[in-house]
């Protein structure tokens, strides 16, 4: 069976043209266009067929967050289209129709909450003067319900399917002269619906990347070294190629240079490596366990995690190498103050570990590629085959096919380029799947981090000095990917007087983005030592954060304006939903802590309970969400399952989830080592939106980030003792 989740084919339009159908695809220019910048349009394409159903193309990576449902609901909506009555197809990467297509970011809901508004308002519009046209009557007088034009004064009516034959060569009106629904008339957003693919994830239908089949198809496995990028010195293939069943065992060159992302990408090209290509995966691996291939030597096998940290604390002890923020004076601040606080914060490497490994389908025939990829970035993967392997970007096709998890990792598509080249070299359509191993040890992780901290208050508890030495990764002033802190990192702009250094060093390991990228680790240091200070001030920990936030609603300028009225009003909202006032009551062991951060234009706090036994295990017995990402929850069943997956994602990193470095190689290889979170220790998770008058923002990362120091804190209420490190361990806590 072939899958193949796209877009229409020309064949299908005329099919579908030529049964009495409407076809429509059309583009808006992006805000980006109309300030004059690159063209960067958000386009839609949108079918009426003569059966009723009307079917709206996805344009972007569905990874797991619902968005293959998200941005149809909003063409569906100003359509006035029965859902009942609509279809969902994935579109294909195709940038000069959709734009740029990507999952990253929470970025879909502020890109396309106003334009694909108006691709449905547009459609709808063609509908009403096709029906119009037909009636002899001014458009004006016509509405709609769902899937039906009406005119209202003579009482006929037309069903979309009874019109789509009539809307060929009507103009599409301009959008931006289209008024948009009330809020308030709105029969799609804001209603809870499930995710479009549901039925067929829970009864196994072929979906995803690892599911697609094609003619003639073989499996390949990728071998590469256990020191990043490093090159193949020699290797003996012959007993892989005797395997039965495999067809090829063949080296690889690649790049170590690969390892840096070029201008565009994200995480490594195509790295050396040896490739087994078999009539089954199974066969592959087989033939892989039989490799005998030596490895080059590599300057990176000097570096480990705790090399890493002891160059961080010699760093810390010396002269900053640069000051990004240097706000009053803090060295006399912290000379007066009342009270002062020290601590050293530190956080590790992690890895995605999504449940679907990496993989892809390839097949490459007269000069052209095409490719079934999971990917969250497929322009980039395009650009990236179309470099390494010599050909022009529009000889490659690529399917998007539904991903098995992302959070971050299929931004980069070195499992995309490995597939293409071993496609390439062997002939036939191959697929290419990663072993959990490969997916642990190869991955493109979330980089560790040291910060070593001062903090001075006055007599009254007012926080009147911040000083961070972040000592982190990077050469000269440039900092490793996802490696970085910018110099606005809340409480800067808050406290009078507050300097940021930054010291790096160099890095072998491959970094990137994970789940809310550099917010998932700041906010356990920043909200971990705003709660020191405030139980140095002898405050209450969410007093002393509003306190802190101050009285002005907006602090700074755009785009790095932080609205303190925002996250003051979601942190006295989770005060209220928990119960904070009462959290004295609870019994021995017990405690709550409460933290709150700003990330991906989402404002959020989160109160978590815990219960610490005398052995220092830790059991999360419920956690408190208030969010607030502007005035319209678009799919309000998605957004809580959003909100808390982030929310299990952040505890599981913080309780469990570590990736050390010794020898320049990582050491954990699948979940024996490197465990996530279990059903057993997932607490209940209870959210609350408030609505403010932003427009909307995403949802798939924001969460995320406070729901650790929330934990952290937590433990701190129950045991007295500060978590400072991940993960946590019992040890720490032992009474």
């Amino acid at each position: 069976m072939t899958v193949q989740m796209t877009g229409a084919s020309r064949r299908e339009i005329l099919k579908t043209a030529g049964a009495g159908g409407l076809v429509l695809s059309f583009s808006i220019a992006s805000k980006a266009s109309a300030q004059g910048s690159a063209p960067q349009p958000i386009n839609a394409y949108v079918r009426v067929a003569p059966d009723g159903f009307v079917t709206i193309v996805n344009k972007n990576p569905e990874i797991g967050q619902g968005i293959k449902t998200t941005l149809p609901m909003l063409i569906a909506e100003e359509l006035d289209a029965a859902w009942d009555k609509v279809r969902i197809e994935q579109a294909d990467n195709d940038p000069k129709v959709y734009g740029r297509q990507f999952a990253g970011g929470s970025m879909a809901t502020p890109l396309h909450w106003d334009e694909l508004r108006r691709v449905g308002a547009v459609a709808r519009a063609i509908l009403i003067q096709a029906a119009a046209g037909g009636w002899k009557v001014p458009a004006g007088e016509c509405v709609t319900e769902p899937g039906v034009v009406v005119h209202k004064a003579s009482g006929r009516r037309a069903t979309y399917a009874s019109l789509a034959a009539k809307c060929a060569g009507i103009a599409a009106p301009d959008p931006k002269s289209l008024t948009l629904k009330d809020p308030k008339d709105y029969r799609i957003i804001g209603r809870p619906t499930p995710q479009y693919d549901t039925a067929k994830i829970v009864t196994g239908q072929p979906l995803f990347g690892i599911d697609v089949k094609r003619p003639g198809m073989l499996y390949a496995t990728y071998e590469k070294a256990p020191v990043f990028a490093a090159g193949v010195a020699r290797a003996d293939l012959a007993a892989a190629q005797s395997v039965k069943g495999v067809r090829k065992a063949f080296v690889v060159e690649g790049s170590s240079e690969a390892l840096q992302p070029a201008a565009g990408q994200i995480g490594p090209g195509l790295l050396p490596g040896v490739a087994v290509v078999a009539d089954t995966w199974w066969a592959a691996r087989k033939g892989r366990d039989k490799l005998d291939v030596q490895w080059a030597e590599h300057p990176t096998s000097g570096q480990s995690s705790e090399g890493f940290a002891a160059q961080a604390r010699a760093l810390a002890a010396a002269k900053p190498q640069r000051t990004p923020r240097n706000d009053g004076d803090v060295d006399a601040a912290l000379k007066t103050a009342a009270k002062t606080v020290e601590a050293a914060y530190a956080y590790p490497f992690l890895a995605h570990v999504a449940l679907e490994p990496m993989n892809c389908t390839a097949e490459f025939k007269d000069g052209k590629l095409e490719i079934w990829a999971p990917t969250q970035n497929p322009e980039p993967g395009r650009q990236l085959c179309a470099k390494t392997l010599g050909i022009k970007p529009e000889d490659i096709t690529i399917h998007m096919v539904r991903c098995g998890g992302g959070f971050g990792r299929r931004l980069a598509n070195d499992y995309m380029v490995e597939a293409a080249w071993i496609a390439r070299e062997a002939g036939a359509p191959v697929k290419l799947i990663w072993t959990r191993e490969d997916d642990i040890r190869h991955d493109i992780y979330r980089p560790a981090g040291f910060h070593f901290l001062k903090g001075g208050l006055d007599a009254a508890g007012n926080l009147i000095a911040w000083q961070d030495h972040f000592v982190s990764f990077g050469e000269g002033q440039g900092f490793a990917p996802s490696a970085g802190m910018g110099p606005t990192e809340f409480p800067a702009r808050f406290v009078p007087n507050c300097r940021i250094d930054v010291s790096v060093m160099p890095l072998g390991v491959p970094t990137g983005p994970l789940r809310a990228p550099g917010s998932n680790a700041l906010a356990f240091v920043m909200q971990s030592f705003i709660d020191e200070l405030a139980h140095a001030a002898g405050a209450d920990p969410l007093a002393f954060q509003l306190k802190l936030l101050g009285d002005k609603p907006v602090v700074g300028e755009p785009p790095a304006a932080y609205a303190a009225g925002r996250m003051a009003g979601v942190l006295r909202a989770v005060g209220e939903m928990s119960g904070w006032a009462n959290r004295g009551r609870l019994p021995k062991g017990e405690g709550m802590g409460v933290a709150c951060y700003y990330s991906h234009m989402g404002y959020f706090a989160e109160v978590a309970h815990v219960a610490v036994s005398p052995g220092g295990e830790v059991a999360v017995k419920k956690v408190w969400v208030a969010g607030d990402v502007g005035r319209q929850i678009i799919n309000p069943l998605g957004a809580i399952n959003q909100v808390q997956g982030s929310v299990l994602d952040g505890l599981s990193e913080a309780l469990h989830q570590e990736i050390t470095i010794k020898d320049g190689r990582t050491q954990q290889s699948n979940f024996h080592d490197y465990p996530l979170m279990r059903i057993n220790e997932a607490p209940p998770v209870e959210v609350k939106f408030l609505e403010t008058d932003y427009p909307p923002t995403g949802l798939g990362e924001p969460a995320l980030p406070p729901a650790i120091p929330a934990l952290t804190n937590a433990i701190f209420a129950a045991t007295g003792k500060r978590v400072r490190s991940l993960p946590i361990r019992p040890e720490m806590l032992k009474a």
